[in-house]
């Protein structure tokens, strides 16, 4: 069996379609990825062939100037032409697609699956992009969900109707034009019958009697890579430190300075993750250190508290580690995650800005004490117990026992 797996997204995105790919080439599959290129070191390091598609995530994310909203429309069309002619050829040699990432890019995906006349399925690492009266549509670009509709019925009306206002007609031309009818209902031609790839502890699905959803658990790809040895010098030189990285996202403005000015009124040495946005210390001092790109399962285990964006991966692999967390949310799933660890009482969550603007000291200093707590890193152990490791191999059987 050959399944293709397709995404358009950034790190966080990549790492549990490597997951899978891994656990499937251990059960006698085949696996081949298409994903922007930015991710193409860490699938080769674990041995996940890569087919470059796409424009790089890390250059639209951190450039001189961010994605403008007048740019949306012309991105959705470039990205469904790409999947089209560059993912098409790919699927059409494939056994089943899973398709993840954004939606003009998942749309696709599942559309040359069903040119190619196979099997697929879409996965989300997170339950609120998944249709549900138990929680409210996510906005889309230039497209929001007004705060005084609150009736389940209007506002599932009006989330098709948004997504087929986004998306609806340039997926459709491109369909016609390779001999496939068009959809009239986007949101559910995308996300019918999908799974939910994420810890059902951390985040559970609400509705798990509909069975419309398949919870797998959250798709983690064991890493045994060793940390950086200047990186282990200075963790056993002192008491663990407070670890502080954003992922991929662009984050806020000197979040690196007010965090280690937090960190420091409470004691405790500052690791600063540079991640996509480049962060560094606010200057060369003994209690900071910088670090790259590098293996968060086995350096989660050696902090104190880890302050990060609230990703799906991030906040999955600091729950597992049992380490207390300060989450600092910018947008999407984001929020729901710090909340989520806030309401475990496995750290706290600090208000999300929205506009890209840092937490002030008080409240990133509240949140840390609160996580800094012997009760907080005592729930979070506990807590770490119940996440699961099995999810890339529940869907990797799914997978090989025909999609469901």
């Amino acid at each position: 069996m050959r399944v293709l797996l397709s995404t358009y997204d950034s790190r966080g995105g990549i790492e549990p379609l490597a997951a899978l790919a891994v656990r499937l080439q251990a059960f006698g599959a085949e696996a081949v990825v298409c994903a922007p290129p930015d991710c193409a070191a860490r699938l080769d390091e674990v041995g996940v062939p890569l087919v470059p598609t796409g424009d790089s995530v890390r250059e639209l994310v951190h450039g001189d100037v961010p994605p403008a909203q007048t740019d949306v429309a012309r991105t959705i069309d470039n990205l469904i032409a790409t999947w089209f002619e560059q993912v098409g050829p790919i699927a059409a040699k494939c056994d089943a697609v899973v398709a993840s990432g954004v939606v003009p890019a998942a749309a696709a995906a599942r559309s040359v699956a069903e040119l190619a006349g196979i099997p697929s399925v879409l996965v989300h690492y997170c339950p609120i992009f998944l249709p549900s009266p138990h929680h409210r549509p996510q906005p889309l670009p230039g497209r929001a969900v007004p705060p005084e509709v609150t009736d389940p019925r209007e506002l599932n009306e009006l989330d098709i109707e948004n997504y087929n206002a986004a998306f609806g007609p340039p997926l459709n031309a491109h369909r016609v034009a390779h001999g496939l009818p068009p959809v009239n209902n986007v949101r559910d031609f995308v996300k019918g019958h999908p799974w939910l790839a994420a810890d059902p502890v951390l985040a559970p699905w609400p509705d798990p009697d509909t069975g419309d959803v398949t919870q797998t658990g959250a798709w983690i790809l064991p890493d045994d890579r060793p940390l950086p040895p200047d990186l282990v010098a200075w963790l056993a030189a002192g008491p663990p430190p407070v670890y502080v990285s954003f992922g991929s996202m662009r984050a806020p403005q000197n979040i690196a300075g007010l965090a280690v000015e937090v960190i420091r009124a409470h004691g405790h040495r500052a690791l600063i993750g540079s991640g996509w946005a480049g962060l560094t210390p606010p200057e060369d001092t003994g209690d900071c250190f910088a670090v790259g790109e590098v293996n968060q399962q086995a350096l989660f285990a050696r902090v104190a508290a880890v302050i990060h964006h609230g990703g799906a991966g991030t906040t999955t692999t600091a729950t597992r580690a049992g380490v207390p967390q300060v989450v600092v949310p910018q947008w999407a799933d984001q929020p729901y995650f710090a909340r989520r660890v806030t309401d475990l009482s496995i750290g706290a969550g600090v208000e999300a800005s929205h506009d890209g603007s840092p937490p002030s000291a008080e409240a990133l200093s509240s949140a840390l004490a609160a996580a800094l707590t012997p009760a907080t890193r005592e729930r979070a152990a506990a807590v770490a117990g119940t996440i699961r490791t099995d999810g890339a191999e529940v869907a990797a059987h799914l997978l090989l026992d025909g999609v469901g």
